[in-house]
Order: structure tokens, then C-alpha cells, then sequence
């Protein structure tokens, strides 16, 4: 990585630029009309910071990346040619609002020069999900996919669900769509094929054959009820058939169980019978098959009301393994052909692609994608937009499936829409809130007490905004709820103030500590001109208790010097019955909603899964407080050497009866780590 020291360069210069690649294929959309008055000085200025990076950068492929005052990342942009990609911002014509905008930001810039452009889009595709610049095109959700794996690095194969980077050596399948596809995938895999699915530690310490067995889920590797080499032959079996011989696997195990029918061994043909009726099951629930498309991903996108949905189906072995919707974060002004060569990049960043991978638009540079994407497998990638045949049967299936879903999507947010306002006007606020947040703590007998944040917004739930607080303060005595409240608020909003800082408030909005006003009617939620960008600021915060707690979070917040957050305080019903909750607003008397106010029933939603997310984290903690060993205690002991002393002594005990020669002679390890342990153990009271 380098940056280039800034120098000024005429403007007539640009000129001498080539047209090829002078124009950034984001600008590919029509111009759109910027407000030049409102923001001319500022794109001066940053049309002056990329001038001056240009002037010392090489015509050569890499990464570039623009960044804001404050450092963050505005925009990552991959080039074939820098000095020509780069030079095109700095023109001053051509370019959408979004570019506009997004020069008129740019206080500095990094490049990252590559080899070839292939290495240039995989390190833009890296960086974009690493960095999320507020820009590009956003993948929003990002969790690795499932995955089938039958282990090869032991005598006796393992079947299990995986998830992650493929670091054990064994056969992948997948993707799937989904976990419950993966676990119903594997649980007919088991009774097909009899295949352990116990861990490794698990497997080495049986001396007798667990339930599995017994009901005829596993062959019993473990205890030798199976022979080594029949046991391999069902692991090639299972390989065979996801490999997409299916057929010929269940014609071998059909003439199996003729021949022990013929034979009179009926109990040995029904297993035969039960694991083909397992594998019919695995083949029947498909949603839609193919016939001449043994493995490819189908990527559809539909656009509405300025929001993008792509669905992606995953076919394998000539069956369907389900379908995802995904819903990118993308500007509006960029056409669909872009958003969906963006997503294509990031989606393959951390999984391998397919031989094939069907589109429902056109993508820009699509022989680059799928060169880039062949360097990262072991197969050649092909890219295509079909136009007719199986393929754009497939295509319209996805796409088809892709405008449900953004439709749901729609309908789904107008009706959160809906109650965001009415949660607003039941508690006066002056304009629906975009960013809620509710709190809730969690311990027992005051052990092992964590604080939750949850956050709620116009699209619903925000998980990646979810937050846990582990009570530190030394004043909080065990069981002390309202001192746990305190510590959790004061630290959030400690911090919030430190890292986003509160810009000034606007016209209209409700004075007073709370920043509640009663009987204002609350704004639309798309009134605000920022309404796409989610905030860091609460406009509401729920807290999950009475009067008390409610006053603690007051407390908290001016500690942090903050007096405008509107906050409420749910209190549960004499007999903690949903339905009958006290609300508690600064300024006014406790009141109730109507029984069957859907205001009510979200209300509850929010405080359920605070709740939930808060016991959650506790049982999370709890169980590490269990499973804690005195060794992570020491200073200088790692995983490696706790496990050499375990191997060595058996158990901690016997490693703290140890005396310091018989520690110094554990294998991998020193008279110094063998000297801390000794003192760990024996130090004086």
C-alpha cells in the first residue's frame, strides 16, 4: 500500500488523458443534476485532492480508495490503469450525483497497485467487505453459507454440517441455502449410509456403541461393530452419491436388497430398503430440477422503488439446494447490471464458484470476473446471460422469485413503517423514530451479569448493531439492577459521544430532558433527508422496567451529558402477563396501552427479544465460566502447553501436586514455563 504525496498539477493536463477507461463505469447511469451552489467549493476541493494524487500515480492495474476527513473509507474502485481511472474523477463533467457527491467528500486517497487486473477486482471484492465504504455496493449479508463435509483425515469418516474457511482436509458439498436444508440433507445421509457424525474425542473414547446406533443411524466405527474396510466402503458410497451418482448408488443397493431377499435375510434387506427410501427423500423435495445443468448458481435481480433484491439458487448434481434472497445496499442512480457485478464479486469472495453462473443481466467485464474467479477454484468459471432454452427458464425462475421476495420486503417495511409511527405518536414523539433501542440485563443471583442492547429500525431487527456489556464496575453489587442499568447506559452513551459525536438539533425537534413532547403528532419516516443512512443516535430507547430502572437510565445519561434521548420504561403486568405493561415517560404520569393495540404487541416484540438476546449472552458467559481452567489463568501458558501438561499429568490436580522437576520434564516444556506454574500453585495465601 502507498500514498502518493500530494502535488498540483494544471487542469489542462487531464487532458492528455486516453479515452480508454477516462470514464469509471459507475457513471455508466444517466447525469444527474447537482446542487453546484450548495456544494461547489466543496467539490473544488476535492477534485483538488484527487489532482494532486494523480500526478505521481502509474499506469498500471490496482486498488484505490477514497477517504473522508475523518479517515473512513468513502468508495473502493478497482482500475486496469490508475492515472487513467483516477484522472476521470477529477474532469468535473460527466459524472452522476452519487460521484458528485462522493468527490466532494474525498480529503486523501490509497492505492494498492496489483499485477494484473484479475488480482485488482479479487483485492477490490476483499476490501469492500472488509471495509463496507458507504459508496460501493454493499452485500449487507454476509454469513458464510452451510456446507456438507465428509472428513478424510482419519480411519473412519465423519459427516457433519460446515460452515467457514475449508481448513480440514475431506470432501465439500454445497452450498445450501439454508441450515435446516443441511441438517435434513444429513440426517437421511445417516440413516442411508450409517455414517458417525460424533467429533473426533467423542469417537476415540467410546468403549460401547452410543443410541445412534442402536436406531440405526450409525454403523458403530467406534467398537469395531463395522469393519474398517466396509465402513470405507460406505463413506465412497456417500461420496457417490453426492457427487451426483445418485442413481447408480441406489440401483447398487436395490439388487443388495433382491439379493438378501432372495437370500431369505429380511432383516438385512429392510436397512437395504430404509436407506433407499432415505435417499428417494433427499432427491424428492426439490422445488424446480434440471435436466442439462449438472452444477451452476442462478443470480436474478429486480429492482422497486429504488431498492434491489438478487435471488440466488444453487443447483448441484442436477438438484436443487435452495434458493437465498439477498437485498444489497446500492445508490439508487447505478443500473442493475452494475449492482449485480459488484455482488458477484463480494458473494465469491470467500466461497468457490461454480463451472457455470447464470445472470439475468448483462455484466460489464464478465470474462474478468469469471478469469478471477477461475484462479480461485479448480475448474473454469463461465458467466452467462442466457436468452433462451433450460437456462433462461432458470433465469425467469430466480427472477420470478426475486420480485416476491423484494415485494414481501416492501410490504414488510411499510407495515414497520406503520408502527414506527404509531410507536411515535403513542409517546409523543415529535417524528417517527428510525433507530430504537431497548435494554435488559441478565444474571443469576448477580453471577455472571451481562447488560444487551438490542436495535430496531425501519427494516426490523438490526443485528449487526446488537451489543453485549459485561458488568465491570466494582461498585455493582451482585443483584443490583439499577447499578447494572447505569453502568450498561453510561458506557453506550460515553462512547457515542466520543466516537459520533451529536450533531445540533433541528427545528421541531422536542425539547426537554427526554425529548419527548406529548400529543405531537410524529413526522412521516421518510420526511428526513437522510432517511437511507442508518443512524448511530437513538431516537428511542426502551428500557425494560419500572420506575426505578427508568431513573437510573436518567442518571446515566447525564453522566454522559446527554439530556435529549427520549426514553420509556416498560414495567410488566402484577403478574408479568404480556398485555398489561405500565409505560413510564419522564414528565408524565404512567399510563397504559389498549389491550389489543398492535403498538403493544410491537412494543412486546422489542422487549421479548431483548430479553431473549440478554439470556442468551448470560448462559453464553455462564458456560465459559464453567469450562474455565485454572491454566488460562497463568501467564504464559497457551493452548499448546496447557494441552502438553494435560497430556502429561492428566488432569489439573495432579498439576498442581506436581513438583517443579517432574513440571520441567513435560514435554514442550521449559524451566521458565514450568517455574510459573509451580509459583501459579503454590504462591503464598
Amino acid at each position: 500500500m502507498s500514498r502518493t504525496p500530494g502535488t498540483d498539477v494544471p487542469p489542462d493536463a487531464l487532458d492528455a488523458l486516453e479515452d480508454d477507461e477516462a470514464v469509471d463505469a459507475l457513471d455508466a447511469s444517466p447525469e444527474i443534476d447537482f446542487d453546484l451552489d450548495a456544494g461547489a467549493g466543496l467539490v473544488q476541493a476535492g477534485t483538488a485532492v484527487i489532482r494532486r494524487f494523480w500526478a505521481t500515480l502509474p499506469s498500471a492495474p490496482g486498488v484505490y480508495r477514497m477517504l473522508d476527513a475523518k479517515g473512513d473509507v468513502l468508495y473502493v474502485g478497482k482500475a486496469k490503469n490508475l492515472k487513467n481511472r483516477v484522472g476521470s474523477y477529477a474532469r468535473g463533467q460527466g459524472h452522476t450525483n452519487r460521484i458528485v457527491r462522493m468527490i466532494a467528500e474525498t480529503a486523501s486517497m490509497e492505492f494498492v497497485t496489483t499485477a494484473t487486473e484479475t488480482e485488482a477486482l479479487l483485492l477490490e471484492a476483499n476490501l469492500i467487505k472488509q471495509l463496507k465504504p458507504r459508496f460501493n455496493v454493499l452485500m449487507r449479508d454476509d454469513k458464510s453459507l452451510p456446507y456438507i463435509l465428509l472428513t478424510a483425515d482419519g480411519p473412519a469418516p465423519q459427516l457433519v454440517k460446515h460452515r467457514g474457511a475449508r481448513r480440514r482436509a475431506g470432501h465439500y458439498y454445497g452450498p445450501f441455502a439454508s441450515v435446516w436444508a443441511v441438517n435434513r440433507t444429513v440426517n437421511a445421509l445417516q440413516r442411508a449410509f450409517l455414517l458417525r457424525s460424533c467429533s473426533d474425542s467423542y469417537y476415540e473414547n467410546r468403549t460401547r456403541p452410543c443410541l445412534l446406533y442402536q436406531i440405526k443411524r450409525c454403523s458403530g466405527p467406534c467398537t469395531g461393530e463395522i469393519a474398517p474396510d466396509d465402513y470405507a466402503g460406505l463413506a465412497a458410497e456417500a461420496n457417490g452419491f453426492l457427487s451426483g451418482k445418485s442413481n447408480a448408488v441406489k440401483e447398487r443397493m436395490a439388487a443388495e436388497m433382491q439379493a438378501a431377499s432372495d437370500a431369505w435375510e429380511f432383516e438385512k434387506a429392510a436397512r437395504y430398503r430404509d436407506r433407499i427410501a432415505a435417499l428417494a427423500a433427499i432427491q424428492g423435495v426439490q422445488g424446480v430440477n434440471t435436466q442439462g445443468i449438472e452444477e451452476a448458481d442462478v443470480f436474478a435481480l429486480d429492482e422497486q422503488a429504488g431498492q434491489f433484491c438478487i435471488e440466488v439458487f444453487f443447483f448441484r448434481n442436477w438438484q436443487n439446494w435452495g434458493n437465498r434472497a439477498y437485498f444489497p445496499k446500492a445508490d439508487r442512480s447505478m443500473s442493475p447490471s452494475e449492482v449485480l457485478a459488484s455482488f458477484l464479486a463480494q458473494f465469491y469472495d470467500d466461497k468457490p464458484a461454480p463451472r457455470l453462473v447464470l445472470a439475468s443481466h448483462e455484466i460489464e467485464d464478465a470474462e474478468l470476473l469469471a478469469a478471477a474467479l477461475s484462479t480461485k477454484g479448480d475448474t473454469r468459471v463461465e458467466i452467462h446471460s442466457p436468452r433462451r432454452g433450460e437456462r433462461r427458464g432458470l433465469v425467469e425462475y430466480a427472477a420470478r422469485n426475486a420480485r416476491e421476495a423484494l415485494a414481501r420486503r416492501l410490504a414488510d417495511t411499510a407495515s414497520q413503517g406503520k408502527l414506527l409511527a404509531a410507536l411515535g405518536a403513542s409517546f409523543g414523539l415529535a417524528r417517527a423514530p428510525r433507530r430504537i433501542e431497548v435494554y435488559d440485563n441478565s444474571h443469576i443471583m448477580g453471577t455472571n451479569a451481562v447488560g444487551a442492547m438490542i436495535v430496531a429500525g425501519p427494516s426490523g431487527f438490526m443485528k449487526t448493531h446488537y451489543r453485549t456489556f459485561t458488568i465491570k464496575s466494582e461498585e455493582v453489587k451482585p443483584g443490583d439492577d439499577y447499578g447494572m442499568m447505569r453502568e450498561v447506559l453510561q458506557r453506550r452513551f460515553a462512547r457515542l459521544v466520543r466516537e459520533a459525536p451529536r450533531a445540533p438539533a433541528r427545528e421541531g425537534d422536542a425539547p426537554g430532558a427526554a425529548g419527548i413532547s406529548p400529543g405531537m403528532p410524529p413526522e412521516p419516516a421518510g420526511a428526513d433527508p437522510d432517511a437511507e443512512a442508518f443512524p448511530a443516535w437513538p431516537d428511542l430507547v426502551l428500557i425494560d422496567g419500572g420506575r426505578g430502572q427508568l431513573d437510573a437510565a436518567r442518571a446515566a445519561l447525564a453522566q454522559a451529558g446527554v439530556s435529549d434521548v427520549p426514553l420509556v420504561g416498560i414495567a410488566k403486568g402484577r403478574d408479568r402477563d404480556a398485555g398489561r405493561e405500565t409505560f413510564f415517560v419522564p414528565g408524565q404520569a404512567p399510563f397504559r396501552l389498549p389491550p389489543r393495540d398492535p403498538t403493544l404487541y410491537f412494543v412486546q416484540r422489542l422487549r421479548d427479544e431483548a430479553h431473549r438476546f440478554a439470556i442468551g449472552a448470560h448462559r453464553a458467559k455462564r458456560k465459559r465460566e464453567m469450562v474455565r481452567n485454572p491454566l488460562d489463568e497463568i501467564p504464559g501458558i497457551g493452548p499448546t502447553r496447557k494441552r502438553a501438561l494435560l497430556h502429561h499429568f492428566g488432569t489439573v490436580k495432579a498439576i498442581q501436586r506436581a513438583a517443579l522437576e517432574d513440571l520441567a520434564r513435560t514435554p514442550g516444556v521449559n524451566a521458565a514455563t514450568a517455574r510459573a506454574v509451580y509459583d501459579f500453585f503454590h504462591a503464598a495465601p
